[in-house]
């Protein structure tokens, strides 16, 4: 692992150098596919782990609508009229773990043994004039055993001869989870095209996770204008009609749509986010902790798992290299501790995106 950042870094030139060969062409991508893994052991200082939130694997579609919103969608909040809007569907399983998953026992000093599975709907919508947008996720799921959570991390071990984890059996059991989350953002200041600051703050509501957060998020480099949409951050622009429709009035001092070969910056994001429940550190809502039930056994009553720490601090940075409609991204998260008197945790996470 401690060659991984250079491995990384070596691999955005590569795409840069060599993805406009393979996947450039002009017209403006309807869809975009993103794969996405969360891991603690991938470590920009070669220190990986295997605790706390230990993985998240998540697969989504984006993709443009050629008409008007229907159904559920016509409720979604937009940036506006004239707002660029990206729509998605996807799927993620995410755990956690304690950090000796070799001990069979029940570890009340630790985070908890817990999995979820989720699909996700989202719109992304950006203004391109005002530089604003509004993205909403709607979530549904399950957390317990029906998340396979536990299968998942068990095959994925003994695929790599790793320890196998030894205490699902402590997990939480199932219950279902919904959630919206909403964020807002807002470009604060801009220097040209090569530096972004802009404001962001989220809302969580639902039986996975409630709280909000209050972030700024830096963009430095060779990029599209962030409120471009969701795609152009991914993608070559292009140039077709569709692209150009945002520039129909020459009063809007609306930045055209770059159509540059490559993109390569860097993001900066500082966050805080207070914290009012999170299903998967403390249960479901309409199961507890099924370790303090009668017959735990033990040198006396079992220990609840610690409480959750409201506030939590994190620094996210990383870099992104887009290349015709191919692009990889490499980002760090270092966090505070979310449970009271437990540890920080540094989670990376690599994004491949694929679009036509």
């Amino acid at each position: 692992m401690k060659h991984f950042l250079r491995w990384t870094i070596t691999l955005m030139v590569i795409v840069c150098d060599a993805g406009e060969a393979l996947f450039a062409q002009e017209k403006t991508p309807d869809f975009l596919l993103r794969i996405y893994e969360d891991n603690d052991f991938i470590n920009s200082l070669g220190v990986g782990t295997d605790d706390a939130y230990t993985n998240g694997t998540r697969i989504d579609l984006f993709y443009t609508k050629k008409h008007s919103p229907r159904g559920l969608d016509r409720f979604l909040p937009t940036a506006g009229k004239g707002s660029i809007d990206t729509y998605g569907w996807g799927i993620m399983q995410l755990m956690f773990t304690p950090e000796d998953i070799t001990r069979t026992e029940y570890q009340p000093n630790d985070y908890p043994y817990s999995g979820a599975l989720i699909a996700t709907h989202t719109l992304y919508s950006y203004d391109p004039v005002k530089k604003s947008d509004w993205q909403t996720e709607l979530v549904a799921g399950v957390i317990g055993p029906a998340s396979l959570a536990a299968e998942t991390q068990t095959f994925v071990h003994k695929l790599i001869h790793y320890y196998k984890p030894m205490g699902w059996s402590h997990q939480y059991k199932n219950d279902l989870l919904l959630n919206i989350n909403l964020t807002r953002e807002k470009q604060l200041a801009s220097w040209g095209h090569r530096v972004e600051v802009i404001g962001g703050s989220q809302v969580f509501l639902g039986t996975m996770l409630n709280g909000m957060a209050f972030y700024p998020l830096i963009r430095i480099g060779k990029m599209t204008p962030y409120f471009q949409g969701y795609m152009s951050q991914y993608s070559r622009p292009g140039t077709s009609a569709k692209n150009r429709r945002i520039n129909v009035c020459p009063t809007d001092n609306v930045p055209p749509a770059r159509s540059g070969k490559c993109q390569m910056y860097f993001v900066l994001r500082p966050e805080a986010q207070l914290i009012f429940t999170n299903a998967l550190l403390e249960g479901g809502m309409f199961t507890g902790n099924p370790n303090l039930k009668a017959g735990h056994k033990g040198d006396g009553p079992a220990l609840p798992y610690h409480e959750l720490e409201k506030w939590v601090y994190s620094l996210n940075y990383g870099a992104v290299v887009s290349s015709g409609n191919f692009s990889i991204s490499f980002m760090q998260r270092t966090s505070s501790a979310m449970m009271k008197g437990l540890y920080c945790h540094d989670v990376g996470n690599i994004s491949l995106y694929f679009a036509w």
